[in-house]
């Protein structure tokens, strides 16, 4: 009697030990899913930017043929931040994939930025129905960038979070849910301007 009361503890402590490690696992896999998905909105948001900036060049281009060094520079910028972002795709959350992609970002980054300080020369372009449109939309999709890269880098804080305390960070361990990378995009040096200082 006294051997089955002991096999039956036993059982329960497993069925509890086991039901406590698949909740701990089942938890990590829904955070990692959601960073996952986080990261998919940025795809997204990226592919959109991505399309809008041949759109931009073809209008400058008739205004800025002696600019043509800068066009170039920001086609290269996007082919290198397009590749960047297939390399994040395969990937998300992956450290090195997370680099390749903020510094690919950032360069595009500079580059448009650079072409925004040239079109600021030529009035004729600025007032463009169609560039001033471009322009809008590039900046609206700016923002949805910003927006969606926030939502990531929270899901991404979670799953770290999750993964690194205790207990889970046993499961974590057992099967190798490694860390995810935030995902930061340097803005360009020259759309960060300081605030103007007021002298008396």
């Amino acid at each position: 009697m006294s051997g089955l009361i002991l096999l039956a503890i036993l059982i329960g402590i497993a069925v509890l030990v086991g039901g406590w490690a698949i909740g701990i696992y089942n938890g990590l896999v829904t955070a990692r899913n959601a960073f996952r998905n986080a990261f998919a909105q940025i795809d997204v948001q990226l592919q959109r930017r991505f399309d809008l900036i041949p759109n931009l060049i073809e209008t400058a281009k008739g205004y800025l043929a002696h600019e043509r060094g800068t066009l170039e520079a920001v086609t290269a910028a996007r082919t290198a931040a397009q590749a960047g972002l297939s390399a994040a795709k395969a990937s998300p959350g992956d450290p090195a994939a997370m680099a390749e992609l903020s510094q690919a970002q950032g360069a595009l980054n500079g580059a448009l930025g650079r072409l925004m300080v040239v079109v600021e020369a030529y009035p004729d372009l600025k007032a463009n129905q169609n560039m001033m449109q471009l322009t809008e939309e590039l900046t609206s999709t700016e923002n949805k960038v910003a927006f969606a890269r926030q939502a990531y880098n929270d899901s991404v804080m979670a799953y770290n979070n999750r993964r690194e305390v205790f207990p889970s960070s046993i499961v974590a361990g057992m099967f190798n849910f490694s860390p995810a990378a935030l995902l930061d995009i340097p803005a360009d040096k020259a759309e960060v301007r300081e605030a103007p200082k007021v002298q008396f």
